[in-house]
């Protein structure tokens, strides 16, 4: 049975959620991924009315409901908060303003993402974690392993109570790994598993753009970390093949601005071979919702959200459950 096609809402909240899910489904989705900002889901006001309330509009649409996402409120969690997180957190939650107490709130209401998680009869929430580490990815000043291992351990303190609240309600957790994040590719994955003792209720949200423009082998992710793939975002994402006027970090240029070395892409039309991705996910055995995650920023968001349907239910396939070669025998 091939799996559900869903559509990730966080590039849609500014609009509410009445008009997504009628605009999802005339693009053919069947289901939606929900954010945790705009009106998509209010964690704050989540109670269980609240929560039956909004399964009932989507299933007035036809429309199914697989994991909400926290991504916003999660990157609070070990970042050092900034001007640039006000804008995207609640006045409950940045409050006075002050590093630690943002920290401490924003962990709270991921818990409480869970919690609403739970109450909408889901197992997973997605989003991101944040990294006090970020700023020291690049080794200059030299970068010792000690102070690398410090943001790892930062991160199980703060994650690992929020990991047994989610384990304790039946809930997974599923960082999207991504540039800014405690992982960003393989090898920090790893490391990050490591860090919460390969904690059972922390895996990941794959996102195969994120992989593409790095040079990481987006494929091989999925077969390392077969059993910790919770949740799938179909991205795509376009890279230079020759030298430009700047580099993998972006040129401090704008999303979309051509002279970039990369831009994300509507699915099916950047480089990320899809092919391979649904192939692995069948040798994984994954039968979750390819949810698609829309960014691009040189085209028409509903041209691109209907074709992105299209494309991903196009390419996906069930595996086999005969070797193509078992007519041969004579047995």
């Amino acid at each position: 049975m091939k799996r559900q096609v869903t559509l990730f809402t966080g590039q849609w909240a500014d609009l509410t959620l009445e008009e997504v899910c009628k605009k999802a489904a005339a693009f053919g989705y069947d289901g939606l991924e929900l954010a945790c900002w705009g009106d998509h889901i209010e964690v704050e006001k989540a109670d269980q009315a609240y929560c039956d309330a909004k399964l009932a509009l989507l299933k007035k649409y036809n429309l199914k409901l697989f994991s909400i996402s926290n991504h916003l409120v999660g990157q609070a969690v070990c970042d050092n908060p900034d001007v640039r997180h006000r804008g995207m957190l609640s006045d409950a939650i940045w409050g006075d303003g002050q590093a630690e107490g943002i920290r401490q709130r924003a962990a709270a209401d991921v818990i409480k993402a869970g919690e609403v998680a739970k109450r909408l009869g889901l197992k997973v929430v997605n989003g991101f974690t944040g990294s006090s580490i970020w700023h020291l990815n690049y080794s200059f000043p030299a970068v010792s392993q000690e102070m690398i291992q410090a943001g790892y351990d930062d991160f199980a303190k703060r994650w690992i109570p929020i990991l047994d609240a989610y384990q304790k309600m039946g809930v997974k957790y599923a960082l999207e790994v991504h540039p800014t994040e405690i992982a960003f590719d393989i090898e920090t994955a790893r490391r990050a598993l490591k860090a919460v003792d390969n904690h059972p209720a922390f895996g990941f949200n794959f996102d195969p753009s994120h992989f593409g423009y790095q040079g990481v082998d987006y494929t091989k992710f999925l077969y390392v970390f077969a059993e910790r793939i919770f949740h799938v975002h179909m991205k795509d994402v376009a890279w230079n093949e020759h030298p430009g006027t700047s580099g993998v970090f972006g040129g401090h240029l704008e999303f979309g601005d051509s002279r970039r070395f990369w831009n994300f892409r509507s699915v099916g039309r950047g480089r990320i071979n899809f092919e391979s991705i649904i192939r692995a996910l069948n040798d994984i055995s994954y039968n979750g919702p390819l949810s698609v995650e829309w960014e691009d920023s040189g085209m028409d968001r509903e041209m691109g959200a209907a074709e992105s349907c299209a494309f991903v239910k196009k390419i996906d396939f069930s595996p086999s459950t005969l070797a193509f070669d078992a007519a041969f025998s004579k047995e």
